[in-house]
């Protein structure tokens, strides 16, 4: 780049960050390198060094109501506060609730407001990655950003957890009690963890029936409709692995109501480990733990260190930091 426009880096750098020190003439040559070159700013080496707002967007593509009744939500969101406020940079939070809530949001980051943007809860296809990209704005995202496939994007810095090696360590468990009608709910397919998580689950059972197979939003209702469902469809079926532990407190709900006895007619495992969830229920529930809020806290401390420390960060490219956390089942009842 700065060999194309005749420039050293530093100003190729500060004419990027639109800095008025450099001259029309050169910041219009570097303008046309770029978009000779289709140069994009590497998001994941943009820590941010030269703060101008001490303003961190934080960007939740739920309903607001969901931060009310969802303890991952809170749970995630603690995390990022706690470590935005030991760097001294102030949270913005903003709510993607419908597509329509996507230019307004676009709008707000391009504005200059903040320094960088923490982003989670995305949808498959979602325009967020592309337009935080088109900005140049430093960005990580909770969970790997996925396309329509489900395959990830490796332009992009994230902090995720093993959701795969979980979800089979969660249905080893269940085949080692001797269960083998195993069914699962699944989040809202359109997100990766969930896409992940039912990947795990046909790892293992990769001839399971569609029947067994109950898609649900990582809600409580939905996890109680899912399961009823799922009795509805299969009967007989004896464990069941939820992807996430709000919807399988809804799924041993719904199976209080149909007087199934948990673990003795159905043994349920469910995944995030979350306290006031997992200690609570009756019996208290097996699950996947996997770190939330430490994984909110290495969010947001990859936009300030581009190399964190982290459980396991992935090699395959040096500019790019991902962390893919570990997971642990952590067997409370025999399920």
């Amino acid at each position: 780049m700065a060999r194309s426009a005749g420039v050293s880096k530093s100003t190729v750098s500060r004419a990027i960050d639109g800095e008025p020190k450099v001259r029309a003439e050169v910041a219009e040559r570097i303008r046309q390198a770029v978009r000779e070159l289709g140069y994009v700013p590497n998001q994941a080496a943009r820590s941010l060094v030269t703060r101008r707002n001490n303003a961190v967007a934080v960007v939740v593509t739920e309903p607001q109501n969901r931060l009310f009744v969802d303890p991952y939500l809170d749970c995630h969101l603690r995390g990022i506060r706690q470590e935005l406020v030991r760097r001294g940079a102030q949270p913005v939070l903003l709510f993607i609730e419908d597509p329509e809530d996507c230019p307004r949001v676009g709008e707000f980051l391009g504005g200059g407001h903040v320094d960088g943007a923490l982003l989670f809860s995305l949808r498959t296809d979602d325009p967020l990655p592309s337009m935080v990209e088109r900005i140049g704005l430093p960005a990580v995202f909770g969970g790997r950003p996925a396309d329509g496939s489900g395959h990830h994007h490796r332009s992009h810095t994230y902090v995720d957890a093993d959701n795969p090696g979980g979800a089979r360590e969660a249905v080893r468990h269940l085949l080692g009690l001797g269960r083998r009608r195993i069914a699962t709910i699944t989040g809202p397919l359109n997100q990766a963890a969930a896409i992940d998580r039912l990947d795990g689950y046909r790892d293992v059972l990769p001839d399971a029936a569609p029947a067994l197979v109950a898609e649900a939003d990582f809600t409580l209702r939905g996890g109680a409709d899912a399961m009823a469902a799922l009795l509805d469809r299969c009967p007989d079926l004896d464990a069941v692995f939820v992807a996430s532990d709000l919807m399988a407190s809804g799924a041993l709900r719904t199976l209080r109501k149909r007087g199934r006895r948990v673990p003795d007619a159905v043994a349920v495992i469910g995944f995030d480990d979350l306290p006031t969830i997992a200690e609570a229920t009756d019996p208290p529930l097996t699950t996947v733990h996997q770190d939330v809020e430490e994984m909110g806290r290495l969010m947001a401390r990859l936009l300030f260190e581009p190399r964190p420390d982290a459980p396991w960060t992935d090699p395959g490219d040096a500019a790019l930091p991902i962390v893919v956390t570990a997971t642990e089942l952590v067997v409370r009842e025999p399920a």
